[in-house]
């Protein structure tokens, strides 16, 4: 038996899989991170490696002191994490202030975590606190139809979460609280992380302006579930658009919102409704 072996680096390789064949991965775009459970830590640490040096993030979240983390890796391809996990991703440990990482297993040759990692570690600090430790995933990903739409669309809360409610019934029943808007920013340093998580302290999904999607959840599959439904409506609402030429001639108006979330059992954001 092997790390690989595993359920948890299972599920989390194929998850990774799962976004290289939606093609939303090019070259080392995106990135995952799974915050482990004590059970599945404890499965994990004997295959972990000599501990290496401490990382300092540049941010701090003093809630994750001690967690341990499954990262895809700075320059890895997400292509490459089923042929290759160990050179591809790696478990990170967090020091007891909350403010800095070191390797335990994998991203083997000189690899290390993520450039996003700051991001994520603040948005798992705010999802964790907000849903009483019960969310463990993130998720980054270079969605083209949701990234097309941050050119035609106001980069409002309001005006994409309206615009991909309407394009596909489920969406409201999917994502009932709506999606966040963070404007362009440089990836990958902390001025993008706090901004993040600000947005994330509302919302389970944010667009990331020309940019891509980030996305939270309590497992993979419903962190993939929410990133594959929010793309698929964007794809839904850019076919429309251009076939009408902009012109929408029918749609799903907010009374039948409110009949979904009575009929499903959610609370719709009331905000994003007229």
């Amino acid at each position: 038996m092997s790390i690989l072996d595993i359920d948890i680096i299972q599920r989390y390789i194929r998850t990774c899989n799962d976004g290289w064949l939606q093609g939303w991965h090019e070259r080392n775009g995106g990135n995952l991170t799974y915050r482990m459970t004590p059970e599945e830590v404890a499965q994990c640490s004997p295959f972990f490696q000599e501990p290496g040096a401490w990382v300092n993030m540049g941010v701090t979240a003093e809630n994750l002191a001690g967690e341990y983390f499954i990262t895809t890796g700075s320059g890895r391809f997400f292509r490459n994490v089923i042929l290759d996990p160990s050179h591809s991703i790696g478990i990170v440990e967090i020091n007891d202030k909350g403010d800095s990482w070191r390797i335990v297993w994998g991203l083997e040759d000189g690899g290390k975590p993520t450039s996003e990692f700051p991001s994520h570690f603040m948005n798992h600090s705010v999802r964790k606190a907000a849903t009483n430790g019960a969310y463990r995933v993130i998720y980054h990903a270079h969605t083209p139809n949701l990234i097309a739409m941050t050119f035609t669309t106001p980069l409002t809360a309001k005006a994409f979460t309206k615009a991909l409610w309407q394009s596909a019934t489920e969406c409201p029943v999917v994502f009932p609280g709506g999606v966040g808007v963070v404007p362009w920013m440089v990836p990958g340093g902390a001025e993008i992380a706090l901004a993040t998580s600000e947005v994330m302290k509302t919302f389970d999904a944010a667009v990331w302006a020309h940019h891509g999607t980030f996305c939270s959840g309590p497992d993979f599959d419903i962190t993939f579930g929410l990133m594959h439904t929010i793309e698929k409506a964007a794809q839904i609402y850019n076919l429309a658009m251009a076939s009408g030429q902009g012109k929408i001639l029918q749609t799903i108006t907010d009374d039948n919102f409110r009949a979904i979330a009575k009929e499903f059992g959610v609370t719709l954001n009331e905000d994003f409704l007229d």
